[in-house]
């Protein structure tokens, strides 16, 4: 699969521009749907420096489908989130303890790890193929494809066909800059001195604290390998320069790490942004990750949003290759992802201004506000139980809008438990495989399908899913709910259709089957 001496490939059905973790996960993906693809990096390896820290429970599900199990790479399982002020104390704390469809709710990992184990992945795939060394100059597009210019470190052209391309090549994306797209938003005015200290093992903090002081805000945060992070805050007039110094870092560390134990692993002053483009797709080309948006830090969402998008993504592009969905499809791409998108990008935007008032008044003022909250139940569990996050959840999009009363509605994630079948236990995903799955919640979805319906679904690329109590003796393709969260968010009987990517498509009650059927068809060849 990767042969960094090989040329590149003269047609392809689709060429990734960036083998970052996005891209990547992009890449295996579409190796797993069985799609042609070539992925190209200016890199030829895995920057070994630790740069994205944190994934949540919807992150690691979407890994889980792109084939990596939670043990893959080394996490550190955070418990809870607490943020601190110097003026009035605790005023905030997030519960991230627990799980949520099967995964924790949150972790911090390294990332060099998380793209080794992801490349190792890819490397199953014999339809995938990754190429170092490689730099995008331009592309064209017409209505039947793209033609890609590719440049290699000896000065070479390389043309390159491909029927789509992805642009997953980072905040600076070359791909996103070619289509004309502005990348609009708002860059924050503080710059951040980012440090990663090694070497901590049985010393690193066991949580994430924010420590919101007016005069130096400092998030600080623990990760694998005896890692921690910290991040802070640059004051007017302080230079990148005067950060970096390694005697101006141990003078920060002081009150963790004292100066003869302390070992950077990576220092590095950066801006944050808040940035989002007015549209993720032009034409046959179209754009993941950071070349899409790019989140603050304050929420830990930035290759969470980006991981999100390939999941979103991938699927549809291999209907459409494989003939199994009318290119129309891949509009809903944007429309699905971009609001979400912009969601997080808000939220991050409102953590920042709780982490980094501006004086002292601001933060007595919003700190104590904060705290004066958590006097109310109800409030205090929007925050702590994270009901804060905006859900993904589409608006519009390729599904069939359903009751917004049930608690899992179409255009949201199916939800995902340990389940036993034929046997044995696992996740419930991995009986949901590539297909659309006709779920049946508590009966069996075939009985209210005559046989050239089920015959016409399978055509389709369909498939059929039975979620009960019990052990379902002889009954074809059933699992047993072990703990009753897959039935517990729709009256029973119930049936839903269910995405590659576990968004729900469809839902009703069994007697209209046919009828979902019918309109799903419709979606797709919309």
């Amino acid at each position: 699969m990767n042969n960094n001496n090989d040329l590149p490939p003269e047609s392809v059905d689709v060429l990734v521009v960036g083998n970052g973790p996005v891209g990547a996960t992009l890449a295996a993906l579409l190796g797993r749907y069985g799609v042609d693809t070539l992925v190209v990096d200016k890199a030829h390896d895995v920057l070994p420096l630790p740069r994205a820290i944190a994934l949540d429970n919807e992150a690691l599900r979407i890994l889980q489908l792109a084939g990596l199990e939670e043990d893959a790479f080394d996490t550190v399982v955070i418990p809870h989130v607490k943020m601190h002020c110097p003026i009035v104390g605790q005023f905030g704390q997030a519960n991230t303890s627990g799980r949520i469809d099967g995964h924790h709710k949150l972790v911090t990992f390294y990332q060099p790890d998380l793209e080794q184990a992801m490349r190792q992945q890819a490397r199953r795939f014999d339809n995938l193929r990754s190429l170092g060394g490689l730099e995008l100059q331009e592309f064209t597009q017409d209505a039947s494809g793209v033609t890609a210019l590719l440049r290699d470190e000896a000065g070479r052209q390389h043309r390159v066909r491909c029927d789509y391309l992805v642009g997953a090549d980072g905040a600076s994306s070359r791909v996103r800059g070619l289509i004309g797209q502005e990348f609009n938003g708002q860059s924050y005015a503080e710059d951040w001195l980012i440090v990663d200290a090694g070497s901590r093992q049985g010393k690193a903090i066991d949580h994430v604290e924010f420590l919101c002081d007016h005069r130096r805000p400092t998030p600080h945060m623990p990760a694998p390998g005896g890692r921690e992070r910290w991040e802070f805050m640059l004051r007017p007039g302080e230079t990148r320069d005067q950060m970096e110094d390694q005697e101006r870092i141990r003078a920060l560390l002081a009150p963790w790490i004292e100066p003869q134990q302390l070992r950077i692993e990576r220092k590095a002053v950066y801006r944050f942004h808040a940035r989002c483009c007015e549209s993720f797709q032009q034409g046959r080309v179209f754009l993941v990750g950071d070349a899409a948006h790019i989140t603050p830090p304050f929420v830990g969402q930035g290759l969470v949003a980006g991981l999100r998008d390939v999941a979103n993504l991938a699927w549809k592009l291999s209907w459409v290759l494989q003939g199994r969905a009318s290119p129309g499809i891949l509009d809903s791409y944007d429309q699905e992802r971009q609001p979400h998108a912009r969601e997080m990008i808000d939220l991050a935007k409102l953590m920042g201004r709780l982490v980094m008032p501006s004086n002292a008044v601001a933060a007595a003022l919003i700190h104590g506000f904060m705290k004066t909250l958590r006097i109310i139940p109800a409030a205090r569990r929007h925050f702590e139980e994270l009901d804060i996050k905006p859900k993904n959840r589409y608006r519009r999009g390729l599904f069939v809008r359903g009751s917004r009363r049930l608690r899992a509605v179409s255009g949201g994630l199916f939800p995902q438990a340990w389940v036993r079948s034929g046997g044995r236990i696992c996740l419930s995903d991995q009986l949901l495989g590539d297909r659309l799955q006709l779920v049946g919640l508590g009966t069996d979805p075939r009985r209210w399908l005559d046989p050239q319906q089920q015959a016409r679904w399978l055509e389709l690329g369909g498939g059929f899913l039975q979620i009960g109590h019990g052990r379902g003796d002889g009954v074809q393709d059933f699992a047993e709910s072990l703990d009753g969260t897959l039935l517990a968010s729709w009256p029973q009987p119930t049936l839903a259709v269910v995405r590659p990517d576990r968004i729900i498509m469809h839902q009703g009650a069994p007697e209209q089957a046919g009828e979902m059927l019918r309109h799903c068809q419709a979606l797709l060849q919309a």
